[in-house]
């Protein structure tokens, strides 16, 4: 078993009278036993990755220029910009995360179709770090067996030695953890040596707190708890799911019926049927969740495949096929029982939706991407008054313009409205003019906003009109437009 023994009937399989059942079960402690094998190493593979990016990535230089953050990965909060190497994303282009968001909900689908719960078991953050977090719990205290031992016997120094030495390490990883997150909103070489010299803000320390306190808590403390009651995606897949998807399945079609190893040979000498399963129970112990893969799909299961490594590991020993436990189907396991072939449908309507929505999503973010333009310009008109006829009869409206200069330099921009014949136009505080039409000079890498007045000379004008207000760059001929009204009055 790989929990402790809460009440001494449940250890001696004897059913609990009414009185006796408890309304709510309480928390069992978990001994993840240690294991070797292919999907141990996919896992080990894919936390030195994941974590090795996490870690190190803000410390990857970029060079974007003088006077620019050389930091590859950056969200530059009084900057109000999010640097992603050659990539620079203002407020205004949030549809990019947008999007980000949309095609991670896609992959997730996709993924959940072909092989279940692939982002569970292997790329969650709550389960790299606690692998993490279980590797330096064996390290400092044992496998299963001796930390069951070691918890079941009275406190002594050694014992207290072990557990404070586990407690300090996932403390300081824990501390890194938050740290690194740090690092992604300022200059990483810089937050570290404030960090080192005790220099570092408030807010630095405080957001490094938390995110400690969490980490040690999610991936030390409540580990499966996490997955089975706090998580909302085991409950979300299972109703994505179909007969086809792939997951860590018992193929119980021959591992039934299950006896020790010596009956099970007894049987097969006899003649008699014997499952292959030997009830040894190593698919439990290596279980970080404590499930019992033989009873079918379970929500605690997040299909990591490590019982699929113990299993095998013992159908080695014994000199059965391996296997037992793999990625399959019920739908197989019924079909071998009849007599049937495998059937595995990995390109079906549901996948070919999925794939096909993750390259439209990709494809139109691309494009977005690819034709954006390096200037832009947004127009907010007067809310009181809406209008003002002058002495002449004329009608006046007036409009915030905000000028957005996406490059490194100083850019002179000539301001035009269009829609209105005969308007004329003045930008308030602006002398300069070009053809007619007034220049607005933006900084670097900036954003302007100034206020304009259109003047037009239809004393009978009623209603509104649709205007565009058109910016171009004097150097480069390039322009942008927005789309607003000019008003007057409605009778």
């Amino acid at each position: 078993m790989a929990t402790t023994v809460i009440d001494r009937k449940e250890d001696l399989h004897e059913p609990l009278t009414a009185d006796e059942e408890p309304l709510y079960q309480a928390c069992r402690r978990i001994y993840p036993q240690s294991v070797n094998g292919t999907f141990r190493r996919v896992k080990w593979i894919v936390l030195l990755v994941t974590l090795g990016i996490y870690y190190f990535l803000p410390f990857v230089r970029w060079d974007r220029g003088p006077d620019a953050p050389g930091q590859a990965v950056l969200v530059d909060f009084p900057s109000r910009r999010f640097y992603f190497f050659f990539i620079e994303i203002w407020p205004q282009e949030v549809y990019y995360f947008t999007g980000l968001l949309v095609l991670a909900s896609i992959a997730l689908f996709l993924m959940n179709a072909v092989a279940g719960r692939v982002w569970c078991g292997y790329l969650c953050p709550q389960t790299v770090w606690t692998d993490l977090f279980m590797l330096i719990e064996r390290w400092t205290e044992g496998d299963r067996r001796e930390r069951m031992q070691a918890d079941a016997a009275p406190w002594t120094f050694a014992k207290f030695r072990r557990k404070a030495a586990k407690h300090f390490l996932w403390l300081v990883i824990a501390w890194w953890t938050g740290g690194a997150w740090v690092l992604y909103f300022a200059d990483a070489p810089t937050i570290v040596w404030q960090l080192a010299t005790f220099q570092a803000p408030a807010i630095a320390w405080f957001s490094i707190g938390i995110l400690t306190f969490t980490t040690y808590s999610l991936a030390g403390l409540m580990r499966e708890q996490l997955c089975v009651y706090m998580c909302p995606w085991p409950r979300i897949q299972a109703a994505l799911t179909d007969e086809y998807a792939l997951n860590v399945t018992y193929r119980y079609d021959r591992g039934e019926p299950r006896n020790s190893f010596k009956k099970s040979e007894a049987l097969r000498v006899k003649g008699q049927p014997a499952g292959d399963c030997i009830d040894c129970n190593q698919c439990v112990a290596v279980c970080p969740t404590g499930v019992d893969i033989r009873k079918g799909l379970q929500l605690a299961c997040i299909q990591c495949g490590l019982c699929i490594d113990a299993c095998d590991n013992v159908m080695a020993k014994i000199g059965r096929p391996t296997r037992l436990i793999a990625y399959d189907t019920d739908l197989n396991i019924l079909r071998r029982k009849e007599g049937k072939p495998d059937i595995y449908r990995v390109i079906r309507p549901r996948t070919l939706l999925y794939a096909a929505l993750i390259i439209i999503v990709g494809m139109v973010m691309l494009t977005a991407l690819a034709t954006r333009q390096d200037a832009g310009v947004s127009v907010l008109h007067d809310r009181n008054p809406v209008f003002v006829r002058l002495s002449d009869g004329s009608i006046r409206n007036g409009f915030t313009v905000r000028l957005l200069n996406k490059e490194r330099e100083t850019r002179a921009f000539a301001v035009s409205v269009e829609g209105l014949p005969g308007a004329e136009i003045e930008v308030i505080g602006e002398t300069s003019r070009s053809e007619g039409r007034p220049v607005v000079e933006v900084g670097p890498d900036q954003t302007r906003e100034v206020r304009m007045l259109v003047t037009l000379h239809e004393p009978n004008l009623k209603g509104a009109r649709q205007l565009s207000v058109r910016i171009i760059d004097l150097a480069t001929g390039q322009s942008v437009e927005a789309q607003d009204h000019f008003r007057g009055p409605e009778h």
